[in-house]
């Protein structure tokens, strides 16, 4: 019985691709790190504690992450790439000769960008976003000198800031009403610097205002005290809304196998999880992108290389690459905003690039 795929055409084709793709993205992590390693040494420079080491160690704590970014170009370029080299060898003349029609030798292509999406999903995704978590972790230590820590959990939300004087406070709240940021049920734990406990505030409530957090219908406990009511007590902040929402909504940060139990934990919470939600599903949408990545690089380089123009349709295929970069990124601002569904804003483009591809293909080649 023929095989529709032929193992050893498939093989070539797959081993081929992967070459090229792997070549191509190890030049473009090198020049992605090359520049981040010169802007962390500019940043660097202003403090006399950061070694040229852990410099290069942030650098490549940040590299996955960065490289994520560029995948779906690397896909695009050497797809294209592997396409110009064989119709320039003649050896798709050939392949057709042999009366394979081209959905049989793109198959094989089209089946490791699959693989590569599946791959960033379950393997390079959470290992980019466990580095990202650690490179953000020394550049708030030692470049961005911040003191105030935040996270999120099942039991809440928790805060750490200094306070006035020598001491810090940890803040943990049950929930959060949005979008007035009032924070629900607090408990506020003070320390001074030696860690030795000062006192505990319980609130029914507290408010985020400008400078101040203001806790209502507050209890102070304190070592060899009574307790004692207000009504009302603040503590100065210099910490904003924006400023801990970033801390702890960094989809980036969140592997791919936590994302769901994040997301609820949000939601449970009080807060907005759309981003992360378009996030998820972006990242469940990958092997479609990829496939209609390599889609769209064949309709515009298997060429023969007597015909005028292909240099043209190469450099059209670039383009292509970065106006579905933008229409993406477009598309997810949307979503995030709420104007559209989650899963249209993340899987809108992937989907529409692939049924461009399949029907150029069908266009140039089945006519």
């Amino acid at each position: 019985m023929k095989q529709f795929f032929p193992s050893t055409l498939s093989r070539y084709l797959a081993r081929i691709y992967t070459v090229n793709f792997c070549g191509l993205l190890l030049v473009l992590l090198g020049i992605i790190y090359l520049f981040d390693t010169v802007e962390l040494l500019r940043r660097g420079t202003k403090h006399e504690d950061i070694s040229l080491f852990l410099i290069f160690q942030m650098g490549l704590y940040k590299l996955p992450e960065v490289g994520q970014m560029v995948l779906p170009f690397a896909v695009l370029f050497s797809a294209i790439l592997t396409f110009w080299h064989l119709t320039r060898r003649h050896e798709l003349v050939v392949v057709r000769a042999a009366g394979l029609s081209v959905w049989q030798f793109l198959g094989p292509i089209i089946g490791v960008g699959l693989l590569i999406g599946v791959l960033q999903i379950t393997v390079i995704n959470p290992l980019g976003a466990l580095s990202l978590a650690r490179f953000e972790s020394l550049e708030s230590s030692y470049l961005k000198r911040q003191e105030s820590l935040v996270s999120l959990s099942q039991q809440g939300l928790w805060l750490r800031q200094s306070t006035e004087g020598d001491g810090y406070v940890i803040l943990h709240a049950s929930g959060v009403k949005m979008p007035e940021w009032v924070l629900q049920n607090t408990i506020s734990l003070f320390f001074s610097n030696q860690d030795t406990f000062l006192r505990r505030i319980d609130a029914k409530e507290a408010v985020l205002a400008p400078g101040e957090w203001k806790f209502r219908h507050a209890t102070v406990n304190a070592p060899h005290n009574l307790p004692e009511e207000a009504d009302l007590i603040s503590l100065a902040t210099n910490l904003t809304a924006q400023e801990i929402e970033d801390s702890f909504a960094s989809a980036e940060t969140i592997p791919f196998w936590r994302l769901r139990a994040f997301i609820s934990t949000m939601e449970a919470t009080g807060f907005n999880a759309t981003s992360l939600k378009i996030h998820f599903q972006r990242l469940l949408a990958q092997p479609l992108m990829f496939a209609a990545m390599i889609l769209l690089a064949a309709s515009v380089s298997l060429r023969p290389p007597r015909l005028r123009g292909t240099a043209m349709l190469v450099i059209i295929g670039v383009v292509i690459g970065f106006i579905v970069f933008f229409i993406s990124s477009f598309l997810q601002a949307l979503g995030a905003s709420g104007q559209l569904p989650p899963v249209l804003a993340a899987w809108s483009p992937p989907a529409i690039c692939f049924l461009l591809g399949v029907g150029a293909m069908m266009t140039l080649e089945d006519g």
